[in-house]
């Protein structure tokens, strides 16, 4: 393994020579660019805008190009001399449990090995430390033109580093969330929390690159002149509203089936459980009342305006049926009374 960078881990005023290297590969397969006519290489030169001409690495410095488009140079012995404690040396600068680490802040992985017999014991020490204090070492080294932060963990028996970004490199996820107020009910977890137990847990070195294992496929029978048998994945579908319940159930139920297992009678249990629970009675309304109570009133009073109407309309016809019956009565009451001073 090549080392990229040599330099020192400063603990206090032990210092422990090391030697940094890249703790993880690219697999990727890189492409060149090719002139779809005839194939050629497509070359890119590096060419002076003022004399218009190639010129070769050796004469390539540095400058800093201003807001306005100035180009301040920038010499490889100015950026020896900035006075940076760091410039050869990783600084810790504190011992800190892993949990306090974002992980956004998280980088590039290297491993740090010891430098020579001499770097062994104190590198020993280190790593030691670091396990029984079940802690990780935050440090500033300079690397690649500018100052930057590192975690030093325990991975087996060597000490890795992490590169962290500076707090202020991490952005806030401002309007990242929904904007729209939503409510997850009870019965939505319960059936998330189902599909998560039945995914499970899985272990990292059973997963593989697909999508990398076709592309090798593809580059070796190109090679050979045989003729491609990669079929095309299924295209990803569309973003579309659904019922979220009746999703979810079907998710467990998909998850099961991918492990070779049935719904049985607890995970049926727990589907009809959650699905009867997304049934909920309205509750009543309250100011419903006061209306009804009205209107019910309104409704009486109608009914006794309607009856003293009807009280007052039969004693008027009633009045009137007497009205016509005295005068029959007296007319009567003459002629009897006639009757009897005539004889």
């Amino acid at each position: 393994m090549r080392s990229i960078w040599n330099g020192n881990i400063s603990f206090g005023l032990v210092s422990i020579p090391i030697k940094m290297y890249p703790a993880t590969e690219d697999h990727s397969v890189s492409f060149r660019q090719v002139h779809t006519k005839d194939g050629g290489r497509i070359r890119y030169r590096k060419v002076c805008e003022l004399e218009d001409k190639q010129i070769d690495a050796d004469e390539i410095g540095k400058a800093y190009e201003d807001a306005d488009g100035t180009l301040i140079p920038i010499t490889d012995e100015d950026l020896a001399h900035l006075p940076l404690p760091t410039t050869r040396a990783l600084e810790i600068q504190a011992f800190v449990s892993a949990a306090d680490i974002d992980p956004l802040q998280m980088g590039d992985a290297y491993y740090l090995g010891a430098n020579g017999p001499a770097a062994a014991k104190p590198y020993a020490l280190l790593r030691e430390a670091l396990k029984r204090s079940e802690k990780v070492a935050i440090t500033k080294y300079a690397h690649r033109g500018r100052e930057r932060l590192g975690m030093l963990r325990v991975v087996g028996d060597a000490i890795a580093m992490h590169r962290l970004l500076w707090p202020d490199e991490v952005r806030n996820p401002v309007g990242v969330a929904p904007k729209e107020n939503v409510t997850v009910r009870e019965a939505e977890l319960d059936l998330a929390d189902t599909l998560m137990n039945t995914l499970g847990e899985v272990d990292l070195n059973q997963l593989h690159d697909e999508y990398q294992e076709a592309l090798d496929a593809l580059v070796a029978a190109k090679m050979t002149g045989a003729t491609p048998t990669a079929e095309p994945g299924e295209a990803p579908a569309g973003a579309q509203v659904v019922d979220l319940m009746a999703a979810l159930r079907d998710s467990v139920r998909s998850a099961r089936a991918a492990r070779g297992e049935e719904a049985g009678e607890a995970g049926e249990a727990e589907e009809e459980e959650a699905a009867e629970a997304t049934v909920h009675p309205l509750p009543a309304r309250k100011k419903a009342a006061a209306p009804a109570k009205k209107a019910a009133a309104t409704k009486k009073k109608g009914a006794e305006k309607k009856g003293a109407e009807k009280a007052g309309a039969a004693k008027t016809t009633a009045k009137k049926a007497a009205a016509k019956k005295a005068p029959a009565k007296k007319q009567a009451t003459g002629k009897r009374a006639s009757g009897r001073t005539a004889s």
